[in-house]
């Protein structure tokens, strides 16, 4: 019970449905590509966001062309709050590429295990994360912007 609550949290940490988002539809880049007109119109997903449990992230966008969004674990609140997480506290947990306008894909390892996330801006205040854990396990978290 014990790693599947840990599976669960780690999923937790990134996770998100890839509900629609707020760019206007483009024609789709090749997978890994993101064009200029998407880079263009993705929200603006940098700042702090708090999901309903009071677990806290603040994201960016980095890597070398920009686009990639950066998260770090602020606060980790609820049963997630374990002394093993606690100590992801501080740290960047994420840097994915993005895949589509408002979307980044890519894994999040820590503590010897790894998810598979998806990040979507589905506003300018929220973000859904899903995490995914053998593709069978997954959990989504909606984050909204910290005031």
């Amino acid at each position: 019970m014990h790693m599947l609550k840990t599976s669960l949290v780690i999923g937790a940490l990134f996770a998100t449905v890839a509900l629609p988002t707020l760019a206007q539809d483009a024609a789709a880049p090749a997978e890994g590509e993101v064009t200029t007109e998407a880079a263009a119109n993705v929200a603006d997903p940098s700042g702090t966001f708090v999901d309903e449990y009071g677990t806290s992230f603040t994201f960016s966008l980095c890597g070398e062309t920009g686009t990639d969004l950066c998260g770090v674990l602020n606060t980790l609140e609820g049963e997630s709050a374990t002394e093993e997480n606690l100590a992801f506290v501080g740290q960047l947990v994420m840097q994915a590429p993005q895949t589509a306008p408002n979307e980044w894909k890519g894994s999040l390892a820590a503590g010897g295990m790894s998810a598979e996330a998806t990040v979507t801006q589905t506003s300018p205040d929220t973000i859904d994360i899903q995490g995914c854990r053998a593709a069978i396990l997954c959990q989504t978290l909606t984050y909204s912007r910290a005031s």
